[in-house]
Order: C-alpha cells, then sequence, then structure tokens
C-alpha cells in the first residue's frame, strides 16, 4: 500500500467513524514522568507518549504484560497470543525487538546474559502495575543506550489510601489457568508500603503445532511465583527514601522447535531487581538519587528420556548468569518560569556467566563465557532544556556516553511544538539513539567480536493532535522515519554490516458517544527497507520479519449501569513474512492476515469487591504468530477482586 493511499484510507475511516458520532474526552491534564524524567502534564510535552492508567489495567486482570502492550498502536509483540511459555518480543514501530528499552520506575532493566539484553516481560505480573507510560521515537538522550525505538516505563504500585489496607484477586479459566494476587498497603505521615505476592499456574498448549494437525503434541505448562515490595519513608518534610525488592521466579516446559515436540525439555528464570531511589526537594529544585541491582538467572535443560526424530543433539543443558548495577543522579529545576532544566549523571556496569553443554552423534559440545572476562561499564552525562510558551514549546538536549569497549558516544534530541487554544497541538521531534553490543555479541566464544561499534539511528517525527473543546473527541496523526547504521548481524560472527530504513504512520481517534459510551480505534502501517552487504555489494529488502504493515484496531467500552461495565475489540494483523528454519538454507514463508474478537466484563458489587470475565479469541480463529507454533484457541477467564 503506498502512503497516499494509507493516509486516504485512514482519514475516511476516520470521517466515517466522526459523521455518526459525538467527541470523546481526553485526560491533557495527566502528569506522566517518562517524557522528561520530571512530572509533565500530557500538554506540556511534544513527544509521542500513551498512557495505559490504572484503570485500564484493573479491566485487564485476564491478560499479561506482553498481551496489553500487543493492542498498543504501532506496538507488535510476538508471541503474546502464544503459550505462555513462549518468549515475547516487542516491535515498536516494525524496529527490532532489541531497540526498545524497558524501564520500571524510571530504572532500566535489562538481561544481561541475554542475546539482545532485551527486558523479559515475563518477568513482571500485570497485577503489581499502578500504570504503563510509552514513549515512542529515539529516546538516548534522557535514557541511553538500547532506546531506538523507543521506552516503555512500567510504573508500579506504591500505597494505599488508609493506614492498613489489603487486597485480593484471583481467577481461573481455559487451559486449567489460575491466577492469584493478594497483599497488603498503606499510608501514614512517615510511611507507605505496597507489598504484594502474586502466583500464576497453566496447564498451557503445546508450544510447538503438531504439522500432522492431530494436536498431538503434549501441552507444555507455566507456573511462576513473584513478590513486590515498595517502601517510601519520609526522613523530612523534603527528604523521601524508597527502597524497592521484585522478585520473580517461573519455570516451564518447552518443545523442541518449529513443528518439533519434546517431553522433558524445561526451562527456568529467576529475576532479583532490588534497590533504593531518594528524592529531595530543594527550593525550585528537586535532586533524585537511583541506585538498582539486578540479577537474572536462567537455565534449561533437556533430558535425554526422549528425543525428537529430527532433533540435532541428544542431551543439552545451559545455565546463564547476568548482574548489572545502575547508579543515576538527576538535578531538575525551575531556571525561570518557563524554563526547566533536567541535567543528570549515570554509571553502569555488567557481566555474565554463561555454561552450555550439548552431546550429538558427533560428540560433546560446550562453550563458556566467565563473568570475570565478559564484562562492561558506561559513563553518561545529559542535560536537557524545556521552554514552555502560551503557545511555543521546546525541549532539546544531549547526552555524552563512554563505553568501556568501544569509547564515546553523543546523542541528542530537538522536540518544538506548538499548542494553540488547549485544541491544537503540532509537534515536530529529531532525536537519536544508540544501541551498544550485548556482553554475549562481544565476548562469545567464537562468536564474539570485540571490535562491534554501537548501532545508531535517527528519528524524525511529525505529527498533529486535535481535543475538542466539549472534550468529547480526540485523534492524534503521526508520521515517523527512522534510519539506523551499524546494524550488528551474525554472519560467521558479529559484525557491523547492515542498515535499516523505516517508516510509517498512526493515527488514534477517540470517541465519547455518549456518557456511557466510548469508541477506540487505532490504525499503524509501517513499511521497512533492509540493506546487507554481500561480497562487497549492496543488497536491499523491503521485509521486515514477524512484522506486519498494517495493524487495525476496535474497542467499544460501555457502562451499562453502575455495576456493570462492558469491553468488546477487534484486533485486525495484516499480512507477515517469517522464516522457515527447517529448510537449508532458510527460506521465507508468509503468513496470512488474521483478526481476534476480545471481549471483557465486570460487575461491580460494591467499592470492595467485584467479578469480571475475559473472553479471548471468542470466534477461536486458527492463525500462526511465529511459523511452526501454536497460538491460544478460544479461552476464558473468570475472576474476583477484592479490597478492605
Amino acid at each position: 500500500m503506498s502512503m497516499k493511499r494509507t493516509l486516504l484510507s485512514a482519514v475516511v475511516l476516520t470521517a466515517a467513524f466522526t459523521a455518526n458520532a459525538q467527541r470523546d474526552s481526553t485526560h491533557m491534564d495527566d502528569v506522566v514522568v517518562t517524557a522528561t524524567k520530571s512530572p509533565k502534564k500530557l500538554s506540556e510535552t511534544g513527544k509521542v507518549l500513551t498512557v495505559i492508567s490504572r484503570e485500564q489495567l484493573d479491566r485487564s486482570a485476564g491478560k499479561d504484560v506482553a498481551q496489553l502492550l500487543n493492542e498498543q498502536t504501532g506496538i507488535v509483540v510476538n508471541g503474546a497470543t502464544s503459550n505462555p511459555s513462549k518468549d515475547k518480543s516487542i516491535f515498536i514501530r516494525g524496529a527490532k525487538s532489541d531497540y526498545t528499552l524497558v524501564l520500571i520506575d524510571g530504572i532500566p532493566v535489562y538481561d544481561p546474559a541475554g542475546t539482545g539484553a532485551s527486558f523479559d516481560l515475563r518477568s513482571i505480573p500485570i497485577d503489581n502495575i499502578e500504570r504503563i507510560e510509552i514513549l515512542k521515537g529515539s529516546q538516548s538522550t534522557l535514557y541511553g543506550s538500547d532506546a531506538i525505538a523507543g521506552v516503555i516505563n512500567i510504573i508500579t504500585r506504591k500505597r494505599g489510601d488508609k493506614s492498613i489496607g489489603a487486597f485480593a484477586t484471583g481467577s481461573y479459566g481455559s487451559f486449567n489457568t489460575f491466577k492469584g494476587n493478594a497483599g497488603i498497603n498503606g499510608s501514614t505521615a512517615i510511611v507507605d508500603y505496597n507489598v504484594a505476592y502474586t502466583y500464576q499456574h497453566t496447564d498451557g498448549i503445546s508450544e510447538a503445532k503438531d504439522p500432522t494437525g492431530n494436536n498431538n503434541f503434549g501441552k507444555n505448562g507455566y507456573t511462576q511465583n513473584a513478590i513486590l515490595a515498595n517502601i517510601g519513608i519520609k526522613v523530612t518534610h523534603n527528604w523521601k527514601l524508597m527502597p524497592f525488592l521484585r522478585y520473580s521466579h517461573y519455570s516451564s516446559a518447552l518443545d523442541y522447535g518449529a513443528f518439533l515436540d519434546d517431553k522433558d525439555y524445561t526451562y527456568k528464570n529467576k529475576s532479583l531487581q532490588t534497590g533504593l531511589r531518594s528524592e529531595l526537594q530543594v527550593g525550585k529544585s528537586t535532586f533524585t538519587l537511583n541506585y538498582s541491582y539486578n540479577n537474572v538467572k536462567r537455565s534449561d535443560y533437556n533430558d535425554s528420556g526422549y528425543v525428537n526424530p529430527a532433533a540435532f543433539d541428544k542431551f543439552s543443558k545451559g545455565s546463564y548468569q547476568g548482574r548489572d548495577h545502575f547508579v543515576e543522579l538527576v538535578y531538575a529545576t525551575q531556571l525561570a518560569k518557563n524554563l526547566q532544566l533536567v541535567a543528570g549523571v549515570d554509571y553502569r556496569n555488567s557481566n555474565t556467566g554463561q555454561d552450555y553443554l550439548s552431546i550429538s552423534s558427533f560428540g560433546p559440545y560446550a562453550t563458556s563465557l566467565n563473568k570475570d572476562s565478559a564484562k562492561q561499564h558506561q559513563e553518561n552525562g545529559y542535560v536537557s532544556l524545556s521552554y514552555g510558551g502560551k503557545i511555543f514549546h521546546i525541549e532539546a538536549g544531549t547526552r555524552y556516553n563512554h563505553h568501556s569497549t568501544y569509547g564515546t558516544k553523543w546523542t541528542y534530541n530537538f522536540n518544538p511544538f506548538v499548542f494553540i487554544d488547549k485544541q491544537v497541538k503540532i509537534f515536530a521531534n529529531i532525536s537519536s539513539a544508540f544501541k551498544t553490543p550485548t556482553l554475549y555479541q562481544l565476548y562469545a566464544p567464537t562468536y564474539g567480536n570485540k571490535s562491534l561499534t554501537p548501532e545508531s539511528a535517527v528519528t524524525y517525527e511529525g505529527g498533529v493532535q486535535y481535543f475538542s473543546k466539549d472534550q468529547k473527541f480526540n485523534i492524534r496523526g503521526v508520521i515517523f522515519k527512522r534510519d539506523v547504521k551499524n546494524v550488528i548481524a551474525f554472519t560467521n560472527r558479529y559484525v557491523n554490516q547492515d542498515k535499516q530504513n523505516d517508516w510509517g504512520i498512526e493515527i488514534e481517534p477517540t470517541f465519547k458517544i455518549s456518557d456511557d459510551v466510548q469508541l477506540i480505534l487505532k490504525y499503524a502501517h509501517v513499511k521497512g527497507k533492509l540493506t546487507t552487504k554481500n561480497n562487497g555489494k549492496d543488497s536491499s529488502s523491503n521485509i521486515l520479519l514477524r512484522r506486519p504493515d498494517d495493524t487495525y484496531s476496535m474497542t467499544v467500552n460501555y457502562r451499562a449501569t453502575k455495576k456493570l461495565f462492558l469491553s468488546a475489540g477487534i484486533q485486525s494483523i495484516g499480512k507477515r513474512v517469517d522464516m522457515d528454519f527447517g529448510t537449508y538454507p532458510a527460506s521465507l514463508v508468509n503468513l496470512p492476515a488474521y483478526t481476534l474478537w476480545n471481549a471483557y466484563a465486570e460487575y461491580r458489587f460494591s467499592k470492595q469487591f467485584k467479578a469480571f470475565a475475559d473472553f479471548k479469541n471468542i470466534t477461536n480463529t486458527d492463525y500462526v504468530e511465529v511459523y511452526g507454533y501454536s497460538t491460544q484457541p478460544a479461552s476464558l477467564q473468570v475472576g474476583v477482586s477484592v479490597n478492605f
């Protein structure tokens, strides 16, 4: 589809709904922190930012984080509706899955032992989240490495409304799935707290798809235990300390690969993040100190009791551990009535230790990475200035990054916008970003390359957002272009070889049809071009693996009575291309488009007690997310939630 036809289709679609609907309210005055690392109203930033509110999260008790993100404009989470144990890959605006930086409470979280160092979304239950802020575009000036496509800031629940409170949610559904969350929270003049425990178990479905269609493959179950503890201590009237702890342990059964069953392949993951946040208010200035320690342990074990006839090895086991220390000092101050300064320095130190052994008909194969040699550290400094006039606003900043292996990298951002009569926002963003090579890419035996340089990107954005005076309609339209250089590719080892150029549009109209009915529409179109150098010559491809050109969705929220809330949604994923690794060499395979119908209902008996039901894939659509792997059929999760 050409860009001209895409824009025309989107305008016609929006106009058709507008002709028969009133306009919807917005949350312009909602305060967010991710856009500038300091509290700002949504109306005071020209960046493309989406908020998943506490209310939306409360109505998503039957989902997980990956499924919720998968519903957002311009985001595809590959594996979101596959088996719960299947890995989840985030694609924002067609970018690679490791180009999205995940934050928890503003602090970067990684898997230092991973090939791409991406955060595992399965590690944090949705019950422990207060809200999610999604910031698109290149954001390395404020957030450093990995923020090429955008930033997802997961903000956890912190406190209760009274001195002592308790809460619990429990649900049961398809595939023998049980989810439970319980905890205590509260606040006093000196201390506030939120402590929660989450348990989840499901028998799941077969991760691999049975190519015979007989569904003879065994189910791959998943079990998770998670703990969250957030404490706030008011030391003085202007100084607060906030220690935190997050721990997740999950285990699952795996299959051998695409279309390949396995009976005794298991996987375990332990994730611990702990640290401290300190906030000191001095006049118009705020000093924030963040410290976080992240420890990830993963292991997989494939016993020789069952060996798939197509398997290469008869036995394998691996253990992987990654550790990361993060320290940051942020200074925010109001230099003048309309001028704000945010400046900071941070230090990052990570290492990994890994061991892998497999036995095949060729004999044993073993590799190892020593944590004393597979390590890196970074020192960063950044500054950002924001000016907000009556109509014209601008933010600009730069970051200096020094890496222990590759040296120095600079990034910048320039974000002007105008806000006219509190109704029309016109914005333009130019920003750069980088991604450091991972420890595995630098130090892996045979494949590692210490000469790698950072992948770097520049993103151009422009758009318009309109808010109606009666607060019944708003629409945001964005066009973007992203150019990435020095893309790390794997040949016989990791090298800086490729470049990728992406562009696309996003259109998001929302209507308040009546006091009780809301209509939300989302459309995204993305195209990409990957250029690879082969034998000294450039060859280009317009294929983005597992990423559709077009995604559509429509959600209707209906407040039937004061106690009954209903929601129904349609999501359409366009055609995609995947790789068939069962052939040699691997070949491309086309994946057809599909549409999913979902619904949610809740009945609130009182302020303290409600019951809910979450329906997924109501029409039992047979579709493919990843070639050779299964997706969930029609399913239902029902439950109750109490607080007192």
